[in-house]
């Protein structure tokens, strides 16, 4: 059981550290700067929407992370 917690933790730390970084800031972040300039202008169209699910999964992903960690640390 504690192995499988274990790399469920591990596959929601990835997640969650990828999640975050592609996420744009107020200077574009990395997602802009990796994609970068000609990506700004396809994405324009679904910019706003992409933002929003991504700021949803950093929520979802942070929740299973912490429920992880608590249930680990009881065994």
């Amino acid at each position: 059981m504690e192995i499988v917690l274990t790399i469920l933790e591990v596959i929601a730390s990835i997640a969650l550290i990828a999640v975050v970084l592609l996420q744009s800031g107020k200077e574009a972040g990395l997602s802009g700067a990796l994609a970068g300039s000609n990506a700004e202008t396809y994405l324009n169209k679904s910019g706003k929407s992409l933002d929003k699910v991504l700021a949803t999964s950093t929520k979802w992903i942070a929740a299973a992370w912490l429920l992880l960690t608590l249930s680990l640390s009881l065994f």
